[in-house]
């Protein structure tokens, strides 16, 4: 089975809506010329579980629907538990619990990706080319010589930035290819280039196999926008044999109000931890979109608990580290787009700040400026703090 658990606020009659859900997005009713069928129909029939009255005088309904329902992926299963209940009228979904076997498992996730960067005992540290557009190809090139010659791990494309006139994808991977190569030559370090990838559904099947066959080592997708059915295309093609990192673009559309949608926690970890991402991007509660620090607690459990990278994001700083490896410990990729490229002494001491920042943290203890000697991290938390 297949439980999903919907919050209706205060003054909704929630059990009459837990049981249009149970009804209405299963079997349906039927009547005396099906007689013969009930029992198959009663098979196919959603089940309130429970219904259970907060503090606030909302109400949590349980609802267990069939897993003989749905195809085994995210939009046969959207469709089922929200799909045209979604118009219906106020609720939100908080969770989804699937069985073990539902969906698709990462190819890489946390122990691929670090295999791949032959890191395996501290944060990985991640940086974003801005601006995010205006720039050539020759242009990113030329950022990133600078990061990954202080040590980046990996870097990705704006998610904004798509196959575009300025600098076309298949430029963009040319120029960054020759710099991914000569880093390779010169130190023997792997840095992962997550290419944005774009495009009408078929097109961008096959852009990126081309991009994979052209030496893209991984690959940015903006799931929501494009689709989970997308992204599943991409975790399950064996000529995609590189990362895949999913960008939460639009999230706040489906999540962000508070009795509408769905909870952030299933779409960026449930559903994105099911549909075969590598590693998923989110907003970090300290960071600078507003989110709350329950709801990444719990999508950096749904995203672990499939072996998947989290990667918190939005305002990422050298001075945050300390808080982060307290949340996070070792496996978590730390994104940070201004916080490394607009460090006052350039991109490359922004990254160094980054690393000796994880050098010298103590897990949940604000760095005392007076005590870091002059370098880019001190640089770094004179700018954005600590």
């Amino acid at each position: 089975m297949i439980e999903v658990d919907y919050r209706f606020p205060a003054g909704i009659d929630a059990e009459k809506q837990a049981k249009t859900i149970a009804v209405g997005q299963t079997v349906g009713t039927w009547d005396a010329r099906f007689a013969h069928r009930e029992e198959a129909f009663r098979d196919r029939l959603g089940k309130v579980v429970s219904i259970k009255t907060q503090s606030d005088g909302s109400n949590i309904a349980t609802i267990a629907f069939p897993r003989a329902n749905v195809e085994g992926d995210i939009a046969s299963l959207l469709t089922m538990i929200f799909g045209k209940y979604s118009m219906a009228g106020v609720g939100k979904i908080l969770a989804v619990r699937l069985p073990e076997d539902y969906g698709i498992r990462p190819k890489f996730g946390i122990a691929g990706i670090r295999n791949r960067l032959q890191v395996g005992d501290r944060p990985l540290v991640m940086a974003i080319f801005k601006p995010a557009l205006g720039l050539n190809a020759e242009d990113h090139a030329g950022i990133l010589q600078e990061v990954a010659s202080a040590g980046l791990d990996i870097i990705k494309d704006d998610e904004i930035l798509g196959d575009l006139e300025v600098a076309p994808t298949s430029d963009r991977l040319r120029a960054c290819r020759r710099v991914l190569d000569t880093i390779y030559q010169e130190t023997g370090r792997t840095v992962l280039y997550a290419v944005n990838v774009t495009g009408r559904a078929d097109r961008l099947l096959e852009r990126s196999r081309y991009l994979v066959r052209n030496g893209a080592n991984a690959l940015l997708l903006n799931v929501l926008t494009y689709g989970f059915s997308v992204l599943e295309a991409l975790a399950a093609d064996p000529e995609i044999d590189i990362p895949i990192f999913a960008h939460p673009a639009f999230a706040g559309a489906m999540c962000a109000a508070p009795d509408f949608g769905l909870s952030y926690a299933v779409v960026l970890g449930t559903l994105m931890a099911r549909a075969g991402a590598d590693a998923v991007l989110y907003p970090a509660h300290y960071g600078s979109l507003p989110f709350s620090a329950a709801e990444e607690a719990q999508i950096r459990e749904e995203l672990r608990s499939r072996g998947v990278f989290p990667v918190p994001s939005a305002g990422i700083h050298p001075g945050i580290v300390p808080q982060a490896l307290a949340d996070y410990g070792n496996d978590v990729i730390l994104n940070a787009g201004t916080g490394i490229m607009d460090h006052p002494d350039g991109a490359a001491a922004g990254v160094r700040a980054f690393f000796e920042a994880i050098d010298l943290s103590t897990p949940g203890q604000p760095f005392n400026l007076d005590r870091i000697p002059p370098s880019p991290l001190r640089v770094a938390l004179e700018k954005w703090g600590g």
